[in-house]
């Protein structure tokens, strides 16, 4: 067999196999003169003998190393060969090292963490996909067994570190200094692009080093951003508590020592954790009913027996704490509480803003289909009634057209306010956009359907619009619409309504027309 030259540059080729009956088409990643690494859609059907041809190659013996989802380690095989039993079973454990090898290759090429291994004597001796891409190394380099100090002057030369220029080599100096020393201390790297990767060193068992390259841009800017609240946090001392293995306070700091209501006589006594969760101000569940609040204790102590786990708590007054439990080596529990109060007011917020129209307050446009999917279901599974109503403000262009977009958000507040003044307590209003209007009605008829949307019709009719010095009324044409049996999709409903607004238009507005369906071909006719 021709002596094959090791190579990054993808070459296609195919599998044959079941006497060539049979092929699969591949990607040779990466190829030495006994083994490849196959690359195809599945590598579940290769057999584990097979043949493959390389373009203006000779058809190559191969027989399965390892094998993956998608890719296959094979090492090539001398037809007719025939070595002592030794030999052979040496070659075997060559080949399967070699195949090992190649399989660490391709996983380490597939993470997204930029990973390079050192000798001994700091010289490359494997350099990932990631870490090429990450810092645009050319693979001739990569491939060359660079040294430590060739991989920095290179991110250096590409200026790809946010360092001004005299301090460049004194950066490339402590590198190679900390990567020599073996120090295992994470650092923050900010590149030219923006871009932050977290470097750190990892000292190997043969002298080596493993240097892995983490990209946490979006950690470090969301932490810039919070930099404020989290220089106010650090003010704040979380609570600590220290449990022995029969979960007796070894320690617990001011904090918790005030949340607790115990003194430091007390604290030192060494009480009992279970003592401490049935105080009168104890933190129990959130939104525990009273009736089930004499039970929690218990639970609680259950909880941190049972070892590591993240509580949220929720004092008497409405505070909210995080507790961490960690198992401590000796057997014991640390407890540490974080009030994260106000981080929960600000994803409710979140919640809030992502859920409703801004204008109006009322629910938006994906806010309202998720609740009627959640209706539909219900009425597909026990047949229960839901109905919807489509609305529409009448000659809203004509608003907005004489008085402007400002007086026309003023029209579109009015209408919000008249929904929900004229709605029942379980309906859900929304707005799907511009001046169209949504309400889904649970469990109600096309009939009672109709007489909500009467009655929020003529309260639209009643009110007047002051803005901007401009008095004016408004209407609505409204359509309605129940679910039926004949209805496979949520988008039937909401189109039966969306046809019943049309006609309510198209009959002269201000009005309400409920959806029905047209009657058979064979009545039509008659």
């Amino acid at each position: 067999m021709s002596r094959l030259v090791s190579e990054r540059t993808f070459l296609a080729g195919k599998i044959f196999f079941n006497f060539g009956q049979s092929s699969i088409d591949c990607i040779v990643r990466r190829l030495t003169e006994e083994a490849a690494t196959l690359e195809m859609e599945s590598g579940l059907g290769v057999p584990e003998r097979f043949q493959l041809r390389l373009a203006g190659r000779e058809i190559l013996a191969c027989r399965v190393v390892w094998r993956s989802d998608r890719q296959v380690g094979a090492a090539f095989e001398q037809p007719g060969s025939e070595r002592p039993a030794g030999e052979e079973r040496e070659r075997s454990s060559d080949a399967l090292m070699r195949g090992q090898m190649l399989a660490l290759r391709a996983a380490l090429d597939h993470v997204p963490t930029g990973i390079v291994l050192l000798d001994s004597h700091l010289r490359a001796r494997l350099i990932n996909r990631s870490f090429r891409q990450m810092w645009r190394l050319p693979d001739e380099v990569a491939d060359s067994n660079p040294s430590i100090l060739t991989l920095l002057h290179h991110g250096r030369d590409t200026g790809a570190y946010e360092v001004p220029d005299p301090e460049l080599d004194a950066l490339v100096a402590e590198r190679v200094r900390v990567i020599e020393a073996g120090d295992p201390t994470p650092i923050d790297l900010r590149r030219t692009n923006g871009d932050v990767v977290r470097v750190q060193v990892t000292p190997l068992p043969d002298g080596g080093r493993m240097l892995t390259y983490t990209p946490v841009t979006d950690i470090v800017r969301a932490s810039d951003e919070l930099r404020l609240l989290r220089d106010a946090l650090e003010n704040v001392q979380d609570g600590v508590l220290l449990l022995d293995s029969d979960l007796h306070a070894t320690f617990m700091n001011r904090r918790m020592r005030r949340f607790w209501e115990v003194s430091e006589d007390e604290a030192a006594g060494r009480p009992a954790y279970s003592s401490l969760v049935r105080r009168l101000h104890r933190a129990s569940a959130p939104n525990l009913p009273n009736s089930e609040l004499a039970k929690f204790p218990a639970r609680r102590v259950e909880e941190v027996k049972a070892g590591d786990h993240v509580r949220d708590l929720q004092t008497p007054d409405g505070r909210r704490i995080r507790a961490h439990c960690t198992t401590m080596s000796n057997g014991g529990r640390m407890l540490t509480y974080v009030d994260i109060t106000d981080l929960t007011q600000k994803a409710a917020m979140l919640e809030t803003l992502a859920t409703t129209d801004p204008l109006t307050g009322l629910y938006n446009r994906r806010h309202f289909l998720e609740s009627l999917e959640a209706e539909w279901s219900r009425f597909q599974r026990y047949y229960r009634s839901v109905s919807v109503l489509m609305l529409d403000i009448d000659h809203f262009k004509s608003v907005n057209d004489r008085y402007g977009h400002a007086v026309g958000d003023a029209a579109i507040k009015a209408v919000a306010a008249a929904c929900l003044d004229g709605k029942r307590k379980s309906d859900i209003v929304g707005r799907l956009g511009g001046e169209e209007f949504a309400i889904l009605l649970p469990e109600t008829s096309l009939s009672r359907a109709r007489t909500v949307a009467e009655r929020i019709r003529k309260r639209v009719m009643s009110t007047q619009v002051l803005a901007e010095k401009i008095q004016f009324g408004l209407t609505v044409s409204i359509g309605i619409a129940e679910a039926t049996a004949s209805m496979s999709v949520i988008d039937a409903l909401m189109g039966a309504a969306d046809h019943a607004l049309y006609r309510a238009k198209a009959e002269g507005r201000n009005r309400c027309i409920a959806f029905a369906p047209p009657p058979p071909a064979s009545k039509a006719a008659e």
